[in-house]
């Protein structure tokens, strides 16, 4: 209980770190060239025409209410890919296509927990679908985001993928944090949300999810869900109505150099247990509070981020190791993970 008070006093004092936000647009921020990093040579710059004539007809606006983001059209049946913040807790969207032609759209279904949603609309004639990435890209490879940015349709900004399995930023308190994200320098912007992040090839690489804001003191730095996760995850949702996540059961927060000293930490990273859930697998392997989570399954935690990750990769039911820290030695603890009830 000591633990779990000290943290939250320290998340309150530092404040919450700030995420892409859809309801509150800077202004003056957006961007219709490229910024950062630019690729490597003109004629790959080159392809962006052919790239965008290829891609952007796929590429819708979705408007809910006076909300806006964008969406990418996934099959041949009329249903298109958006993230789960774009929809909200709508059941009925509009969506604009490319040609300006409107369509009415019924959500699907929607996970938050990768934000991601399908919208279907009941007149499919003339949509196109796109190609997604099998692969994850590779670091300085040329990306395209098309989009519409603050509801400037039909965008398009242009970069590079600046890095891979990204995680925004977070306290550590117990929300839904975006992990496993490419990262890219093209342009991102509030309505961005829900497009494509495409790559030389006319392949959809990403989802653009976030950004984080020039009043972070941030440059060029957006966010998008990698291709083959989007694929799993709308697959599961058009089967079954929903996606299931793996269940440790624990509340956690980062190793901080203050955290080290007040509670006497032997380990300088890792995801230090706050709350372990009465009854989760995480009590059944007799994980306690004030544990440092240093590995999951044989992948190394170095963050809170990390772990949430770690079980994204794996199924309810898996039996994975848990390495923790605690009083200053290693133990090996055996877990059963179980399936994450529904939000």
């Amino acid at each position: 209980m000591a633990v779990r008070a000290a943290l939250l006093l320290l998340a309150l004092a530092a404040g919450c770190t700030h995420q892409a936000d859809e309801a509150a647009p800077p202004r003056g921020t957006t961007a219709s060239e490229p910024t950062g990093t630019t690729p490597a040579t003109d004629g790959v710059f080159g392809r962006i025409p052919a790239i965008v004539d290829e891609v952007a007809p796929s590429v819708v606006t979705i408007r809910v209410g006076r909300g806006l983001g964008s969406g990418v059209v996934f099959d041949g049946d009329g249903r298109i890919v958006t993230n789960a913040h774009v929809v909200d807790t709508a059941e009925q969207v509009e969506v604009v296509l490319a040609n300006g032609r409107e369509l009415a759209g019924r959500v699907v279904a929607a996970d938050t927990r990768t934000d991601l949603a399908v919208v279907e609309v009941g007149e499919a004639d003339g949509l196109a679908p796109v190609t997604f990435a099998g692969e994850l890209p590779r670091v300085g490879e040329l990306a395209v985001a098309i989009g519409s940015p603050l509801g400037f349709e039909n965008t398009v900004t242009a970069g590079v993928v600046s890095g891979l399995s990204r995680e925004i930023p977070s306290t550590g308190l117990p929300v839904a944090a975006l992990v496993d994200l490419i990262q890219t320098d093209a342009a991102i912007s509030p309505g961005n949300s829900g497009g494509a992040l495409v790559n030389a090839d006319g392949d959809v690489i990403g989802i653009n999810v976030a950004y984080i804001p020039p009043a972070e003191q941030a440059v060029a730095l957006g966010f998008a869900i990698p291709a083959p996760t989007v694929r799993d995850v709308v697959e599961e949702l058009l089967e079954t109505g929903r996606v299931r996540h793996a269940f440790l059961g624990v509340q956690s927060a980062r190793v901080t150099p203050q955290l080290v000293e007040q509670f006497d930490l032997a380990v300088d990273e890792g995801a230090l247990v706050y709350l372990v859930e009465r009854g989760s697998p995480a009590a059944r392997a007799r994980i306690r509070e004030g544990d440092v989570i240093v590995e999951l399954g044989g992948e190394p935690i170095r963050i809170v981020e990390d772990l949430l990750a770690a079980l994204r990769r794996h199924d309810p039911g898996d039996a994975v190791e848990v390495v923790v820290v605690r009083d200053g030695e290693r133990r090996e603890l055996q877990v059963t993970l179980a399936e994450r009830a529904p939000e």
